[in-house]
């Protein structure tokens, strides 16, 4: 099907998602990008935050991810992560409490954060 992005977003001790696709977004060091089919391939580095897929059909899958890479090549996006965890995954209460705990750990802080936000994103 034309317009149609093969996507994988995988964790370093799981496939988190794997599906077909309309467009994937994601952050990396050198800002936000969109992925649509025919992309030029790019090999970027993910930071810590929220990843979005749109299904054919309109629906958003989204992800919060730390530490990775984002490879596009031709046709198909492959989200490469330390940790990935889909919205429905997290349990924001959980989370808060951890943010409470954490202290001034700032990796920490932002990856408390980011589970945050794609929660609320449900």
């Amino acid at each position: 099907m034309a317009g149609e992005l093969n996507v994988e977003v995988v964790a370093a001790d799981r496939k988190v998602w794997s599906g077909t696709a309309s467009i994937v977004v994601a952050k990396t060091t050198e800002g936000e990008i969109g992925i649509m089919a025919g992309h030029e391939p790019v090999l970027g580095l993910l930071v810590t935050g929220a990843v979005t897929v749109r299904t054919e059909s309109g629906e958003s899958i989204v992800a919060a991810v730390d530490r990775g890479f984002l490879s596009v090549s031709e046709d198909h996006v492959a989200v490469l992560a330390e940790v990935a965890q889909l919205a429905d995954e997290i349990d924001a209460a959980s989370v808060e409490e951890e943010l409470a705990a954490v202290g001034e750990d700032q990796a920490a802080q932002r990856w408390a954060r980011a589970r945050l936000q794609v929660a609320g994103n449900r």
